[in-house]
């Protein structure tokens, strides 16, 4: 019953200063607590085994009956010569075995291949990876709420941005240049940005098929040769091949065509929106995309059987007293969800979207609206989560700061998705007797609280856990602050370094290159290359 001196307590090796050393260390990347691509994704059903049988064949009955509109000659050509037919009214419609045997036949497991060959992607099975995508037209001041247009040079900022964030896996193009006018020099500018700003997987998009063309002409640049290129392609293209409800998007058909000859990587995308361009029924909402993605996935097998492609089913929602889109809404949460398990039910790798917060800056309102997003896209079973971070006002705004922040929530969402792990050494059972009959009846400093305090637990970056005494002696901070702080901490100092210096003068040469070779180095370089010259 004693209290025993501190002389004669037994004491364990280690304690704080082991915990601080211990956490201080870098684990390998397969020991760290969360990943990219962690197993565990399809613990959320949003609908049952029987819904999803539902689903499935009200989309093939879709497009057996009702099939695409718009097709371009080469799309008839392609389709009627794969099975599908052209009926009297100028619509496609797909024969349900047609669809059936492609759906057997596509690739269920593909490679997202990345510049730095520990961040490729591979994306199939039950694996989930958080990445960026979105359209942005504006740049957020997280801390005035101000918002203007956005630029060339924030996006290539972004993507240094993820380049050093753990816990986005990919990065898609989340805004558009807006002081490059011109449809083919943003194209080939935004493709080219991207690279330049991170060693993952980029994904980008092209309007017009002579961009595409252009494009994977610069990517023989960067890989070697064209046969490089097409081995090992790191670069997917996001391509809205449809107009819902159920028509071709013609020029986006002639981009799929190119891209997929081209040996790209394709995000077959279906972006109804609720109310307005797809049923205002959730279940309705969800058949349609399914059934215009299966439609361009016969697209893309009967140009090239097995190539990679994404099932992208992307229905919105809109507020149906206003007609706005609302990406941050309960409903859209769990309609992305159901698509996912839909991409599970078909096995194949498959993109939803989530945390498109309808919030204008990173406040409260934004933190909730990406929380369960994410969430639930994370355990839906899909492979790829996409406009994950970075994005306020439904899609319309991107903030450099959000996509900090929004990383240590994807951290934490990752642990979720981890799960926990139960054998023999988890159950503790020995711990327990170690501790509470030979120890200090205490697990700090045990050798498996060092041991597991690394590999089962994720410290976030700058989000708060400080008591509200250490707060206000360290200036009373916000996320917000502390988010600036790491933003400029990387843009200061990250200026990723590979493309080769003559690859890149190379494509200067042959491409309307618009982002400033000063703007891709630190600025006491660029300093000192002027007085150099001078």
């Amino acid at each position: 019953m004693g209290h025993e001196s501190s002389s004669t307590v037994k004491k364990r090796p280690g304690g704080r200063s082991a915990r601080h050393e211990l956490r201080s260390r870098q684990l390998p990347q397969d020991e760290q607590p969360v990943r990219p691509g962690l197993p565990g994704g399809g613990r959320y059903h949003p609908l049952t085994d029987t819904d999803v049988v539902r689903i499935h064949n009200a989309a093939l009955d879709a497009l057996e009956n009702i099939g695409m509109a718009n097709s371009i000659p080469s799309c008839i050509d392609l389709l009627t010569g794969a099975g599908a037919r052209l009926a009297d009214n100028g619509r496609i419609l797909f024969p349900r075995s047609l669809v059936e045997d492609v759906i057997a036949n596509s690739a269920h497991e593909i490679t997202l291949y990345a510049r730095n060959p520990e961040q490729h992607v591979h994306a199939g099975d039950n694996r989930v990876y958080f990445g960026t995508a979105g359209a942005a037209v504006h740049m957020v001041d997280a801390v005035s709420g101000m918002y203007r247009e956005s630029t060339l040079k924030d996006l290539y900022d972004a993507g240094r941005i993820v380049d050093r964030l753990d816990n986005i896996h990919f990065f898609q193009r989340c805004m558009v240049a807006r002081d490059v006018p011109d449809p083919r020099e943003m194209d080939l500018n935004t493709c080219y940005a991207s690279i330049s700003a991170t060693s993952k997987h980029v994904g980008t998009s092209f309007v017009d098929p002579e961009h595409a063309e252009e494009a994977l002409r610069m990517l023989h640049l960067l890989a070697g040769s064209e046969a490089q290129w097409r081995a090992q392609p790191f670069v997917s293209c996001s391509c809205c091949f449809v107009v819902p409800p159920y028509r071709w998007a013609e020029d986006a058909c002639r981009v799929l065509e190119t891209v997929v000859r081209g040996g790209m990587p394709i995000l077959l995308l279906a972006a109804g929106q609720a109310g307005a361009t797809s049923p205002a029924s959730l279940a309705g909402a969800v058949v349609q995309e399914v059934a215009e993605v299966l439609a361009g996935l016969v697209y893309v097998h009967a140009i090239k059987p097995g190539h990679p492609a994404i099932f992208g089913t992307w229905p919105f929602i809109s507020d149906l007293r206003t007609g706005a889109m609302s990406g941050g809404s309960g409903e859209q949460a769990v309609l992305m969800a159901a698509c996912g398990q839909m991409g599970r039910f078909y096995n194949l790798p498959t993109g939803i979207a989530a945390g498109m917060a309808d919030s204008k800056v990173p406040d409260t309102q934004s933190g909730f609206e990406k929380g369960y997003t994410d969430v639930l896209a994370a355990h839906s079973g899909a492979n790829l989560i996409y406009e994950s971070a970075g994005m306020q006002a439904s899609l319309l705004g991107m903030c450099h700061e959000s996509l900090v922040i929004d990383n240590d929530m994807l951290g934490a969402i990752n642990r979720t998705v981890r799960g926990i792990e139960v054998d023999d050494e988890s159950l503790s059972l020995e711990s327990m007797r170690n501790v509470c009959l030979e120890g200090p009846e205490h697990y700090l400093g045990h050798p498996q609280t060092l041991s597991l305090m690394q590999k089962d637990y994720i410290y976030p970056d700058v989000s708060d856990r400080l008591s509200p005494n250490e707060w206000a002696e360290q200036g009373r901070l916000t996320i917000v602050d502390r988010a600036r702080i790491r933003v400029s901490e990387i843009l200061d100092n990250h200026f990723p370094a590979h493309i080769d210096p003559a690859v890149d003068r190379k494509i200067r040469e042959n491409f309307p290159i618009k982002l400033p070779v000063e703007s891709m180095r630190p600025a006491s370089d660029t300093i000192a290359s002027s007085v150099i010259e001078k």
